[in-house]
């Protein structure tokens, strides 16, 4: 008999949480990334603090647009806030979310015809 069958088989590692709610609260970490203006802000905030000033001119967006997303991106923990006199400065809290979007654009990327041709998924989000 060869060694590999004779070896015990491993489980399989589980890429889900598997405690009650976990898999609902993995599926929120990916909604809070599903907008278009708050991708757009983690590319932007990625490498330096900026203003909301600077995000609304940046985005083109209207300033409540932009702090709203920049407060759904805080509350889901993405980005830190940093206050100084009346102006708020926004970064990335952790490097891995830009790793994150980078392997999301490479997928998107790899499946472009896919994803444009699905009609499951709101395109105009």
């Amino acid at each position: 008999m060869s060694e590999l069958a004779s070896e015990t088989p491993q489980p399989q590692a589980t890429l889900l949480p598997t405690e009650v709610g976990g898999v609902e609260l993995v599926a929120k970490f990916f909604r809070a990334l599903g907008d278009p203006a708050r991708l757009r802000l983690l590319e932007f905030l990625l490498h330096e603090e900026h203003t909301v000033t600077e995000c609304v001119a940046h985005l083109g967006l209207s300033q409540g647009r932009v702090s709203t997303h920049l407060g759904c991106l805080a509350d889901c923990g993405y980005v830190q806030v940093r206050r100084a006199g009346r102006f708020a400065h926004y970064r990335v809290t952790d490097p891995r979310v830009g790793e994150l979007v980078m392997l999301a654009r490479s997928l998107a990327a790899d499946n472009t015809c896919a994803l444009a041709a699905c009609l499951r998924i709101d395109h105009s989000a």
